[in-house]
């Protein structure tokens, strides 16, 4: 026994005082892009080398960072350097419109409406539904209840139960088979209620738009408070979604 406490002093304080600290992330994360569309020619390489139709050039350069993998491809196969990624894992969104990059200054979420923040402010209690996913989001999700990152002391919780629910957190593309499940859910939690999309999959069916098994995300099943791009979203990028939501991101 002695020794586990030993390793506790050692260790120190894990929890991450955020968001009045920042945490420190490896180079190797790529971050929220950003474009330069007068850096752009036109030659299409991004356009060749990215999987998921994410980039298009019609009427300039354009990155849905909805359908975004974050697999860097675009950023390294343009010549002129037009797309950049920049580390930032702030990237939540109040708006679909809003994930559609065209150089303009990037939209983070806003807090919901004044009646709503007030009842959830304090306490949010959600219940997570992987509609098809592959488990990623799901893990980076579940991550977030650990001791480096702690959400409950914000008071966010995630319950068995959409009874118990104050919104759904999705995840996945909403396959056929997961379509029913995720309507009986939202019908069964509450009013009033939040819906939130994480991942590229659950905003749009990620690598799986446009499969026949496939819905193409959770936004024409339930309405969308909070929008989460990445493949999977780092557990900093959903906390910091999250806490814009409740307008907490700036106070903790």
């Amino acid at each position: 026994m002695i020794q586990h406490i030993f390793a506790r002093l050692r260790q120190g304080h894990r929890t991450l005082n955020y968001p009045k600290v920042m945490p420190e992330l490896p180079d190797r994360y790529p971050g929220r892009p950003e474009i330069d569309p007068k850096a752009c020619d036109g030659c299409g390489a991004c356009v060749a080398a990215c999987p998921t139709g994410a980039i298009t050039l019609n009427g300039g350069l354009c990155l849905d960072l909805g359908r975004c993998l974050f697999c860097t491809q675009c950023a390294t196969s343009c010549p002129r350097t037009a797309i950049r990624f920049t580390g930032d894992f702030r990237m939540a969104v109040s708006r679909r419109e809003d994930l559609l990059l065209r150089g303009q200054p990037y939209q983070l979420a806003q807090a919901m409406e004044p009646a709503r923040r007030r009842l959830f402010e304090r306490s949010l209690r959600l219940r997570q539904v992987s509609a098809g996913g592959c488990a990623a989001c799901e893990l980076d999700t579940n991550v977030l209840g650990t001791l480096v990152f702690d959400l409950g002391r914000f008071g966010i919780q995630f319950v068995a139960s959409p009874r118990h629910a104050d919104g759904l957190l999705v995840t996945g593309a909403v396959s056929e088979n997961m379509r029913l499940g995720l309507e009986k859910t939202w019908v069964a939690t509450p009013e009033p209620r939040v819906g939130i999309a994480v991942g590229a999959c659950a905003i749009s069916g990620g690598p799986y738009a446009g499969h026949a098994e496939a819905h193409g995300g959770c936004a024409g099943f339930i309405p969308v408070d909070l929008l989460v791009p990445g493949c999977a979203p780092h557990p900093w990028t959903i906390l910091d979604g999250l806490l814009r939501l409740l307008g907490r991101a700036e106070r903790g």
